[in-house]
């Protein structure tokens, strides 16, 4: 076989074929013609390598219609774009949209607990009333503190991260029939109101607020959001915009959902680790408060600067390449 008339015969072919394949956009005329000139270097290739004794030459086709397949075929896809536009765009974008809602919800939620806090402090027989005499001296002297050192800290931290992915994800689908959500928060508003009013009442409001704020402020501040995204797509069912039929009202709403609820795992994984480590441990009450609080100014930092730049587009989709 005489190597060098193949190739002069059929090279022009070749070097079309790899600049198609490196091209970045075809249309269908040149779609057409590199799948034709794939097909016929395939055929040429096999017959280089039963006959040509040059291994340079079958390596550099070889390369050549490997580039024309993974035109053909697509390339794989790199992620790094879409995860970057997703923290800079889509998820910001998500959350400020949501904002009025997620602010309204935290603060209605802060007032009922200081309210419940407040009522249930104001009289000892009110706290001994809502958990029992023996519970609540057990929760001063040693349950509340307790609570954040009876599971190793590796455990614990995934216990809080389930747990409160949990209760978001559980606002945010049933926000599309608002009542649920209401009830999920009240629980929490409860919970929180009654065990920091026994506190207060007891005279230990000051470990109250030192064990919960670290973690608090970040944990409940995904709640509100969870809470508010979740309301925001009822609301779009209910009274949509007199620009978009109610279909696609919730679409747009629930897009936005599907965001969040991705967003929130990372949060929830941060807040957790904060009050697996750093809550109980033995720092000065100051600093473990100063952690948290630098955390969560962090979050909203995060939100109020990128977010006015996701409002626009298609609510902060992902592109699909």
């Amino acid at each position: 076989m005489d190597v060098d008339a193949y190739v002069a015969e059929h090279g022009g072919q070749w070097r079309r074929l790899k600049q198609l394949s490196d091209q970045r956009r075809l249309d269908p005329a040149e779609v057409d013609e590199l799948v034709a000139l794939y097909q016929r270097a395939t055929t040429q290739l096999s017959v280089l390598r039963s006959r040509s004794p040059d291994p340079a030459l079958v390596s550099e086709l070889s390369q050549t219609v490997l580039r024309g397949r993974a035109r053909l075929t697509g390339r794989p896809r790199h992620f790094w774009p879409d995860i970057r536009r997703f923290l800079l765009v889509g998820l910001p974008g998500a959350i400020w949209r949501a904002a009025p809602w997620w602010c309204a919800v935290a603060t209605t939620f802060t007032l009922l607990t200081f309210a419940l806090m407040w009522f249930v402090a104001d009289d000892p027989e009110t706290a001994a009333a809502f958990v029992g005499d023996d519970e609540a001296a057990k929760l001063v002297e040693s349950g509340f503190a307790g609570y954040y050192t009876e599971f190793s800290a590796p455990t614990f931290a995934f216990h809080l991260w389930t747990h409160n992915a949990w209760l978001a994800a559980k606002c945010l689908a049933a926000g599309v029939l608002i009542v649920p959500v209401g009830y999920l928060l009240w629980q929490n508003a409860m919970n929180i109101g009654v065990v920091g009013g026994v506190m207060v009442s007891y005279g230990r409001g000051d470990v109250f607020f030192g064990l919960i704020t670290p973690h608090g402020l970040l944990e409940l501040t995904g709640v509100f959001v969870a809470a508010g995204v979740g309301l925001r797509v009822g609301w779009a069912w209910i009274a949509p915009s007199e620009q978009l039929t109610r279909g696609q009202a919730v679409t747009r709403a629930g897009r936005d959902g599907v965001l969040v609820a991705v967003g929130l795992v990372a949060l929830f994984a941060v807040s957790a680790a904060i009050e697996a480590f750093v809550t109980p441990a033995p720092l000065p009450t100051a600093l473990r408060v100063a952690i948290g609080v630098t955390t969560w100014l962090a979050f909203l930092a995060y939100v109020l600067l990128l977010g006015p730049h996701g409002r626009g587009g298609v609510d902060g989709d992902l592109r699909v390449r």
